[in-house]
């Protein structure tokens, strides 16, 4: 069966506050006929919730475009739209293009700078807040100096306004569009005595969080680890656990290391394709002590997927019986065939792959405005020679943040005997796959769908759902304790 790339769409490019104009009615027509039309999971959601609901549904949006005009607030629209169909592999992304220029109007640092010059400053000298830094003690809390990068932060108790009571202020940074002691952040306090934070994005964009904590004395969290700050000043003695949890989930690339004398971690940050090399590198250069030690844990948290080729030398360290695949199914239309096109004209691509492209598109291509099946079965079975003795117990930590294929991973590798999943249900984003993507006319938005359908549908269906751990991490369990957690249940007599 040929390798199936999936990919997530993470970012979606937000301009906030600087407004332009646009045709939000026209947008929205060219979204949904183009929708209708090409992607993979559109007819499915119609036969579940029916036609009726979503003709309300367009009829609700029609009237709200046309009253837009600005933007920004039509790509929220745009993507709002969307979420009647699902929440993963599909996106409207803003790529504020000029209709009649074609030259990109996103604004420059120095555009950002002038509009945001009169941000609030927490106005304080660098020796002054040093020695207030310094007579913080053991317990300074939400104070002190901070680091997430590209930022070192500023923390101090304010009272200028009503319920903040800390704010936080740019020390140095390496972005031109954030000045000196421009507020970054602020920390308030709820009714029921929990903290909130209000932090200021890349673009001064304002986002909230309900769940602002401390995690020992070195970190700070706000939202599910969105922002993880840690403590640069004033030096208390670290916690280990939390710095390995912060330096594990910061890692860009793959890593692993010995934690016990029979338990092993592998850090799998992204099966992006450009990872592969050195997911593959690793296991090769550690064949011998994978084959050696009895327990393996592999950390997948906040992994949103890539490419299958990039989980395949994986595999071997977990095999104890034939795995089942279960395929999927392309819808054939002229613009998603392009995608054939596309990749067989890609000078990365190989002579083979460019064959399976090519005979792909010459069997999608008869067959326009149907599902095709560009392998020769439904279901794949993968079978090997060998089941290494060690690793024995092999846990997989996995959370919400999962996705895509990631989860096709953990599809194939908890059917080995070997193999537990343990923390969170993950993000539920891989039944309508393969994204493509696609320019508006207006040269304004873009957008990401799926071509294809998976087969397990209806019955194993897994957007929406997720994937279930096998052992559950409830939420008295911090993210960082779960290492520790997990050698327990390894190790458990």
């Amino acid at each position: 069966m040929k390798k199936i790339i999936i990919l997530i769409v993470l970012i979606q490019l937000s301009y906030n506050g600087f407004s332009q104009t646009s045709d939000c009615a026209a947008n929205l027509k060219w979204l949904t006929e183009t929708f209708e039309k090409n992607d993979a999971g559109f007819q499915y959601v119609i036969d579940l919730k029916g036609e009726g609901s979503y003709a309300i549904h367009n009829t609700h949006y029609i009237e709200k475009a046309s009253k837009i005009s600005d933007l920004n607030e039509c790509h929220k629209l745009l993507n709002d739209w969307t979420r009647f169909f699902r929440e993963g592999h599909l996106n409207v992304q803003l790529i504020a293009q000029s209709q009649n220029t074609g030259e990109q109007t996103r604004p420059s640092d120095e555009e950002i700078i002038e509009k945001y010059k009169n941000s609030e400053k927490y106005l304080i000298e660098e020796q002054q807040f040093n020695d207030y830094i310094d007579k913080l003690g053991n317990n300074p809390g939400f104070e002190g100096v901070w680091f997430s990068e590209p930022y070192t932060i500023g923390i101090i108790k304010d009272d200028k306004y009503p319920n903040r009571e800390y704010v936080g202020f740019i020390i140095n940074t390496t972005r031109p569009n954030w000045q000196k002691n421009q507020v970054k952040l602020e920390i308030s306090k709820s009714n029921e005595g929990a903290y909130n934070m209000k932090y200021y994005m890349g673009d001064h964009s304002e986002r909230n969080f309900e769940i602002v904590e401390l995690w020992g004395k070195n970190y700070i969290r706000a939202g599910s680890g969105f922002i993880l700050l840690k403590r640069v000043l004033p030096q208390i003695k670290a916690d280990q656990n939390i710095d390995r949890y912060y330096n594990l989930m910061n890692a860009g690339k793959p890593s692993l290391e010995k934690i016990l004398d029979n338990t092993l971690l592998l850090k799998v940050p992204s099966f992006n394709y450009s990872n592969k090399k050195y997911i593959d590198s690793l296991l090769s250069s550690h064949d011998n002590l994978l084959k050696s030690t009895e327990n393996l844990i592999i950390d997948v948290r906040y992994n949103g997927g890539g490419s299958d080729y990039s989980y395949e030398e994986i595999m071997p360290y977990l095999y104890t019986n034939p795995i089942r695949k279960v395929g999927v199914a392309y819808l054939s239309t002229a613009l998603n065939n392009q995608r054939m096109v596309d990749f067989m004209n890609d000078p990365d691509w190989s002579n083979d792959d460019k064959k399976w492209a090519e005979e792909g598109l010459n069997k999608l291509n008869k067959h326009i405005g149907k599902f095709v099946n560009l392998d020769e079965s439904i279901v794949s079975i993968d079978t090997l020679k060998t089941v290494y003795p060690n690793p024995k117990n092999v846990a997989i930590l996995i959370n919400r943040f999962c996705g895509s294929t990631t989860e096709q991973f953990l599809l194939e590798a908890k059917q080995s005997k070997k193999v537990k999943l343990i923390g969170a249900t993950t993000a539920g984003v891989l039944d309508i796959s393969n994204m493509y993507n696609i320019t508006s006319p207006s040269k304004e938005f873009k957008l990401w769908y799926g071509l294809s359908k998976s087969y397990r549908i209806p019955e194993m269906t897994i957007d929406g759902k997720g994937i279930l751990p096998d052992y559950y991490f409830d939420e008295t369990i911090e993210p960082y304790e779960w290492i520790d957690k997990t050698i327990e249940i390894l190790n458990y007599k």
